[in-house]
């Protein structure tokens, strides 16, 4: 069956939430799941919006949202600071393990950088936090800390937004199942039902018990936006 297309960027708390049981959900209807990191920097350019934290007012709901939110679905969260932050370095450090370790360890890097950022308030800003994050997996250390500032993974990850964008990403978590778009944490009901054909029961996805994300590895449109993580 066709794989569902799961779009986020790290900085995005509700991407973690999401990051936490988008496999496991994709696995209970025997589909797997294609990880994109997306800027949504670019997001926010090219929709005309701002990041909802900032927006006055609004932003201290959402700050009361993902606090409510983790806790309903017991996920481990201390809010970062600074919070939002551009996080430019994850991203590319996943794509280039994809491209030299294979998609299994680049999927494993993402749910620890989440966790370690969202739950263990690790500065992911910094490419040597993010480098030391990937060493825990086995990733060479030096190798990646250069791969990051050469031109081959930036461009990967200005495709990966560029091509978000063209199938009408506009925000994170944003997933893509059979060409069905479902934007927001609070969409997985919703998707579990297309997925199941059947209308799956979101009570029963929110009761499922999970470990934190990390747990196993605690060992070890806007071209201009894109640009600007250059």
């Amino acid at each position: 069956m066709e794989p569902v297309d799961f779009y986020f960027d790290f900085g995005s708390p509700y991407g973690y939430f999401a990051a936490t049981c988008v496999d496991e959900l994709a696995a209970r209807h025997g589909r797997t799941v294609r990880w994109h990191p997306i800027m949504m920097a670019a997001m926010l350019q090219a929709t005309g919006t701002t990041a909802l934290p900032l927006v006055p007012i609004k932003g201290d709901y959402v700050r009361h949202d993902i606090r409510r939110t983790a806790r309903q679905h017991g996920i481990a969260y201390r809010q970062p600071e600074p919070f939002p932050a551009l996080l430019v370095a994850p991203a590319r450090a996943m794509l280039w393990i994809r491209l030299q370790y294979g998609e299994e360890l680049a999927v494993r890097f993402a749910k620890r950088c989440y966790h370690a950022y969202f739950a263990e308030r690790a500065a992911l800003a910094d490419a040597a936090t993010v480098c030391q994050l990937a060493a825990e997996l086995g990733v060479a250390e030096d190798a990646l800390a250069a791969a990051l500032q050469s031109d081959q993974v930036k461009t990967l990850f200005k495709q990966e937004t560029q091509q978000a964008l063209a199938r009408g990403v506009f925000g994170v978590p944003f997933v893509i199942a059979d060409g069905e778009p479902f934007w927001g944490f609070d969409r997985f009901g919703q998707l579990e039902a297309w997925l199941a054909g059947r209308g799956a029961s979101w009570r029963y996805w929110a009761r499922k018990a999970r470990g934190p994300v990390g747990a196993k590895w605690k060992t070890p449109s806007s071209a201009t936006a894109v640009n600007a993580a250059s």
